[in-house]
């Protein structure tokens, strides 16, 4: 979704990356989670995602 936005992002594997793993954590997610500028938007909450970035 992000890709087709043209947002730049970095994906970050939590079955790969332990520090991955500690920040989902820390912002008490759960997978898929994406954070803008520090706010955590769980399971690819497309209206939500479009709220934090001003896309209409």
């Amino acid at each position: 979704m992000l890709s087709d936005w043209g947002i730049p992002f970095t994906e970050r594997d939590i079955t790969r990356d332990p520090a991955a793993v500690e920040e989902m954590l820390r912002f008490r997610g759960v997978a898929p989670l994406t954070v803008v500028d520090g706010v955590p938007v769980s399971d690819l909450d497309a209206a939500a995602l479009e709220a934090l970035l001003g896309e209409e």
